[in-house]
């Protein structure tokens, strides 16, 4: 079932995604995992998503938003995190459970998980218990805190994270109004850097024959983003806090009101300052705005000026008359504006899918885009499924094992 970088190439000509012919066992739930699941799905591996029986991945009772029939309502939050997977459902505390798990692992290339430390291990999955049973397996694990070190056996779920990781400290609208982020940002993160780390593992295997670990946490997803707000503190000694919606380090670069609602501008060179100045009225050669530094320096007095520039213009002109200056403009949209723009449907973001309860429904779509450079043609995988039902894959896929049986025997 392995397939090499030569066939993996080949395949993703079909516009089935660069990962197709590669096999994931999915035992993640919640978020962080499955969104690192979804991510390889996307990119054309079959995922098999391994649930509890009975109730399932907890996100499949998230809610509300239900929909569907009221014998059988589906979470809207579970369909964010798990197209293009099968369910298999497995009680992985019998011998039956365990069993079907190993074949299925036997003939994967990458197992993920996020279970607390030593979890898996007690269950028979260890490390070494996996790679005894498949050597070229790559496996993911996701924690809260990490894996080791003197807090690692700690409960992480997003918000907390949010906060212990700093991330609230710099978001909000002032130093004293710690806010989360609106989605759950480091489930997210941690998810990608997990699939990133999966490929990073699988294409060394192509060298080594053999699999590795790849390790990640919600707490290394936030410390891993901290960007130029981790080196404010870790070499100018300084602690970030949150200042609403501008930039700590660039001024004008936030968030405006107009006549008619707000805008966003993102002056971030002086030849930027200088057409922004000119277009709406202000003098570029002010010494209170001489520089970057200075700007940033007298933030309030900027702020007030350009707030009385914009008051003459509703965000429609301010709008058009940013753009014609080349000064980065934009307005703050609804999601139903979002799921509506035409950018976003040009770039394949929303897409439809066949939903076994719901029938056609629309989801957010995958955020790559593949071209094949020889030809022109995209080869992004377009064969999208719907986030399956619980357990509604369990005959195929035993077919599938029994199929590798029968060719063994």
């Amino acid at each position: 079932m392995t397939a090499s970088v030569q066939s993996l190439n080949s395949t993703s000509a079909t516009g089935q995604g660069p990962l197709s012919g590669l096999t994931v066992v999915d035992l993640t739930r919640a978020l962080a995992g499955p969104h690192a699941g979804m991510m390889l799905a996307d990119l054309g591996a079959r995922v098999i998503k391994v649930e509890s029986q009975g109730r399932g991945d907890d996100t499949r009772s998230w809610g509300p938003p239900f929909v569907g029939p009221e014998s059988s309502p589906q979470a809207t939050y579970f369909l964010s995190c798990n197209r293009n997977k099968e369910s298999i459902a497995l009680d992985l505390k019998s011998e039956h459970g365990k069993e079907t798990l190993k074949q299925i692992i036997k003939h994967a290339d990458v197992l993920m998980e996020n279970f607390r430390v030593g979890v898996l291990g007690r269950l028979g999955f260890s490390t070494e218990e996996l790679h005894d049973l498949n050597p070229r397996l790559v496996i993911l694990s996701i924690t809260g805190f990490g894996h080791d070190g003197p807090e690692a056996q700690r409960s992480g779920y997003d918000q907390i994270l949010q906060g212990e990781a700093g991330l609230m400290s710099l978001t909000g609208p002032d130093a004293d109004s710690p806010q989360k982020v609106g989605v759950p940002i480091a489930d997210l993160l941690a998810g990608m850097y997990g699939a990133y780390g999966v490929l990073a593992a699988l294409l060394e295997r192509e060298r080594t024959g053999v699999g590795q670990v790849v390790r990640t946490s919600l707490l290394a997803s936030i410390i891993g983003v901290h960007a130029f707000q981790g080196t404010r503190h870790t070499v100018a000694g300084e602690v970030p806090r949150a200042i609403g919606n501008h930039h700590p380090s660039i001024a004008p670069y936030g968030l405006y009101s107009c006549a008619d609602g707000d805008v966003q501008i993102s002056v971030g060179s002086e030849k930027l300052w200088r057409s922004f100045a000119d277009a709406v009225g202000l003098d570029a050669a002010d010494p209170r705005f001489a520089d970057n530094s200075l700007r940033v320096q007298n933030r309030q007095e900027l702020n007030q000026a350009i707030t009385t520039a914009f008051s003459e213009f509703t965000s429609t002109r301010l709008l058009e008359l940013l753009d014609e200056h080349g000064i980065p403009v934009g307005k703050v949209r609804t999601m139903d504006e979002v799921y509506q723009w035409d950018q976003v449907l040009s770039q394949g973001l929303l897409i439809d899918v066949e939903h076994e309860l719901l029938g056609k429904i629309s989801l957010p779509g995958p955020p790559l885009r593949f071209f094949n450079s020889s030809t022109g043609a995209e080869t992004t995988r377009t064969n999208h499924q719907a986030p399956p039902l619980l357990d509604a894959d369990a005959e195929r896929i035993h077919e599938w094992l029994d199929n590798f049986e029968e060719t063994q025997s």
